[in-house]
């Protein structure tokens, strides 16, 4: 979580953050160099917080501690990140308008590409790879994501899973053992279905990967692994869709990791997908 970049990741947690804590949260993100500088004593001093305050809202953003955030600043302020937002206004023309939701994304894109922890990517691709079965779980919009997710896996010749029914999901969620794997998909990561799903995995013992936005959200506390993207919400358009692209990019990135991995098994997978298709268009 250390590597995380330190603006993206608060910027991201913002909405979830109490009151005290969005203060600190405006405070860093107005002058975060001055934060590098900066002792924890010296924070809490400026905003008349206790010292535990800011500690505590270091850990709420992703962070093990103040030191930790202050490493993931420097990176920042070295190599700064653009907000993530794309100041649509009503006189846009529709071009205009489409090219500020493409800058959107590929920011969405870059953030979440800055936060890809290497031991968490490898931890989700071993367990994949020694599944029994795997299975998908998203709720709402998140179902699609895990619908996707399917799609891809089905060819790689492991036995994987999808349903996009909430009592379905459950059903299947109890069925599923030590030698199996789910991977639930929640933006907020508070999705009462899903965390219905996480809570019967965990009671079976169910290995699970999480991928969310949120370090601190409560499916993130769930699950084995947990992956994360970073998006923001504007005016027209809310970071649930801004972060599907980064969803997305993230299971083509496990996907390509796990073909990678099997070798040739993997590709013979694929030529068996292709045939098949190829004989539907005959």
């Amino acid at each position: 979580m250390e590597s995380m970049n330190g603006l993206a990741r608060i910027r991201g947690a913002y909405t979830t953050l109490g009151k005290k804590e969005q203060r600190i949260a405006d405070y860093i993100l107005k002058q975060p160099e001055r934060i590098i500088h900066h002792t924890i004593n010296q924070v809490a001093d400026d905003l008349d917080v206790a010292e535990s305050t800011v500690f505590r809202f270091c850990q709420r953003v992703g962070f093990k501690g103040y030191q930790a955030l202050k490493i993931a600043l420097a990176t920042d302020v070295v190599a700064p990140l653009q907000d993530i937002h794309e100041d649509i206004s009503q006189e846009d023309t529709p071009l205009e308008i489409a090219e500020k939701i493409f800058t959107s994304n590929v920011k969405t894109l870059e953030a979440t590409r800055q936060i890809l922890d290497g031991a968490s990517l490898d931890e989700a691709v071993a367990l994949l790879l020694s599944a029994r079965r795997i299975e998908f779980f998203g709720s709402g919009g998140s179902a699609v994501i895990a619908l996707d997710a399917y799609h891809k896996f089905v060819r790689s010749g492991l036995f994987v899973t999808a349903n996009l029914e909430s009592h379905m999901q459950l059903m299947s969620a109890s069925q599923l053992t030590i030698d199996d794997v789910a991977v639930l998909i929640s933006h907020s990561g508070a999705s009462k279905d899903t965390l219905d799903v996480a809570k019967v995995l965990n009671e079976r013992g169910v290995p699970t990967i999480a991928i969310t936005n949120y370090a601190k959200s409560p499916l993130s506390k769930l699950c084995d692994v947990a992956l994360y993207t970073v998006s923001q919400e504007t005016e027209f358009r809310s970071e649930a869709l801004a972060s599907r692209i980064a969803e997305l990019s993230l299971i083509d990135a496990l996907f390509t990791v796990v073909m990678m991995r099997r070798g040739e098994e993997g590709r013979e997978s694929l030529q068996k997908m292709r045939e098949a298709i190829s004989l539907r268009r005959m």
